[in-house]
C-alpha cells in the first residue's frame, strides 16, 4: 500500500516494447507473460501498448489554424502565475497588486501588437466570446437598430450567433461570396440599411486562407456611420496588424492562435465607442467584463504577442515558401485536385485542396494513422455531416466540398516534415480512389520521388 492507501503494482517493463517500435516493428509483442502480468494487476495489456506506441509515434503537425502549440518561452512566463503569483488581482492587499500589475503589463503588450490603446483592451475567454460580446453589444446600445450585416462564410461563433438572432426578432444579412471566396464591397454597401446596428466580417478566413479588404470595408461603415467589427483570430503573426489604419470599432483575437494557451482572447473596443458588457458580474476589464482574468493565460497571452511581431517575417517568407511547395507538388503530382479559394490574397500558410472522388474524413483518417494532422474544415464544425457553410456559400458542389482538406502550417514546421507530408499524401490518395465508387477509374499518382526538392527561401 502506498501512502494514499492503493495497492502498488508491479508494472511490467515496457523497454522491450520500446525498443520493437522505434525500430519500426509496430507490431503487438506475444509476451504471455507479460500480458498475465498486466491482467493480474488488472491492466488492459492492448490498450497499454497502443498508448505506449501512440506516447512514441512523432507527431507531423499541419493544422495550426485551429489551434497552434504553447511556444516554449510562453510557457516559461506563464509557470510562476501558477506557481508563485497565483493570487487574486482584484485583491487589495499587496499581492493581488503585484499580480495586478505583471496582468496590466501583458495588456500593454497585447495592445502594442494591434496599435491600441491598452485601456482599448478587454480580455475575454476566448474568441467566439469576444465575436459575440461586439455584436450584442453593438444591438444594446442601439436598441432602435435590430439589423446586423455579415458574410456567409464567417465563422461560427458569428453565424451560429446570427441565427440565434434572427430567432429573437432581429434581421440578419449573411452576404454571398464568390467562388473564389471573395466579396463584391458594392454590394456590402448596398446592403447596409439605416438600422443596420453592426456590420462584422472576419479579416482571414480559417478554411481558405482568402483575405477580405477590411481597411476598405471599414471605410464604408464610417461613411455610413455604421460600427464595423472584425474577426482577426488568424491574422497576428502572419499580417500586421493596425486598429488605427484599419479603421475598426471593434476587433477580435484568440491567444491559442499564437502559441498562447487556450482559453483566452481579447476584444478591442475603440475608445469613446458606445459598449455595453457582455459578462455581468464583477468590475474586472474597468467595468467591461465580469470574471477573474485567467491571470497566467493573460501573462502567456502577452509573451506571445510579443513574438508574434518578431515572426512576422518568418511567416511571409520561410513558412510561404514551405506551404507553396507543399501545394504546388501536391496539385502537379495528384490528378484531379485543386486549389481552394483565391491564391491572393491570403495567408502565408493557409492551402485548401479540393480531392476527387475522395472523402475528406477518409483521408484524414489515413493521415492520422501516419502522424500526420489536418482538418476537413474549422474545428468548431468537426462532427457535422454536412459539408462546410464557407466551401458550399462558395457555390461549390458537396461532393466536392466533402474532398477538401485544409493545411495550415506554423512558424514550428520543417522542410523535413512537409517531405513527409509529400513522400505519403499521394499513395493515400490513389488508395482511397481505387478503394472508392465515386473515382471513374484508378488514378495515376506520380512517384513521390518526383516530388518538388526543398526550396531556399
Amino acid at each position: 500500500m502506498n501512502h494514499m492507501g492503493i495497492r502498488s503494482i508491479n508494472t511490467p517493463n515496457l523497454n522491450p516494447l520500446r525498443a520493437k517500435i522505434k525500430a519500426g516493428e509496430h507490431e503487438i509483442p506475444a509476451w504471455p507473460q507479460m500480458s498475465l502480468q498486466f491482467r493480474q494487476a488488472g491492466l488492459n495489456w492492448l490498450s497499454v501498448c497502443h498508448r505506449t506506441i501512440m506516447s512514441q509515434r512523432r507527431t507531423y503537425y499541419f493544422d495550426n489554424n485551429a489551434t497552434t502549440r504553447i511556444a516554449p518561452e510562453v510557457l516559461e512566463a506563464m509557470l510562476p502565475f501558477l506557481r508563485e503569483w497565483w493570487g487574486n488581482p482584484s485583491s487589495a492587499y499587496g499581492f493581488g497588486k503585484q499580480v495586478s500589475k505583471h496582468l496590466e503589463d501583458a495588456r500593454t503588450k497585447v495592445a502594442a501588437l494591434i496599435n491600441a490603446d491598452p485601456k482599448e483592451i478587454v480580455f475575454t475567454s476566448c474568441g467566439t466570446e469576444s465575436n459575440n460580446s461586439a455584436i450584442e453589444s453593438a444591438l444594446a446600445t442601439q436598441p432602435a437598430k435590430r439589423h446586423v450585416l455579415t458574410t456567409a462564410v464567417e465563422h461560427s461563433a458569428v453565424i451560429k450567433h446570427g441565427e440565434v438572432l434572427q430567432k429573437r426578432g432581429c434581421q440578419v444579412t449573411f452576404l454571398p461570396v464568390d467562388a473564389d471566396g471573395a466579396l463584391d464591397l458594392h454590394l456590402l454597401d448596398k446592403s447596409i440599411r439605416p438600422d443596420t446596428a453592426i456590420v462584422s466580417v472576419m479579416w482571414a478566413n480559417n478554411e481558405t486562407g482568402v483575405v477580405f479588404p477590411i481597411e476598405e470595408i471599414a471605410a464604408i461603415c464610417r461613411g455610413k456611420n455604421v460600427l464595423f467589427h472584425t474577426d482577426a483570430t488568424q491574422a497576428p503573426g502572419k499580417m500586421k496588424i493596425d486598429v488605427h489604419g484599419l479603421g475598426v470599432d471593434f476587433l477580435t483575437l484568440s491567444a491559442h492562435k499564437l502559441h498562447a494557451p487556450k482559453g483566452v482572447g481579447l476584444l478591442y473596443v475603440k475608445r469613446r465607442v458606445k459598449y455595453q458588457p457582455y459578462l455581468i458580474g464583477g468590475h474586472q476589464e474597468r467595468g467591461k467584463r465580469g470574471g477573474t482574468e485567467n491571470v497566467a493565460g493573460i501573462i502567456g497571452f502577452g509573451r506571445a504577442a510579443e513574438l508574434a511581431e518578431a515572426h512576422l517575417e518568418d511567416e511571409n517568407t520561410r513558412v510561404r515558401g514551405l506551404r507553396d511547395r507543399l501545394e504546388n507538388t501536391i496539385l502537379s503530382t495528384i490528378p484531379n485536385t485543386i486549389r481552394t479559394g483565391a491564391k491572393e490574397p491570403r495567408l502565408p500558410n493557409t492551402s485548401n485542396i479540393a480531392f476527387e472522388s475522395v472523402e475528406a474524413e477518409a483521408i484524414l483518417h489515413q493521415l492520422d494513422q501516419l502522424g500526420i494532422c489536418v482538418s476537413s474544415g474549422s474545428a468548431c464544425t468537426t462532427g457535422s455531416l454536412d459539408p462546410s457553410h464557407v466551401l458550399t456559400a462558395m457555390g461549390m458542389k458537396p461532393a466536392r466540398a466533402r474532398g477538401c482538406v485544409r493545411i495550415s502550417l506554423g512558424i514550428y514546421n520543417t522542410d523535413e516534415e512537409v517531405d513527409y507530408f509529400l513522400k505519403h499524401i499521394p499513395r493515400v490518395i490513389g488508395k482511397l480512389r481505387e478503394d472508392s465508387p465515386l473515382h471513374p477509374g484508378t488514378a495515376r499518382v506520380t512517384p513521390a520521388a518526383h516530388a518538388e526538392p526543398a526550396a531556399k527561401v
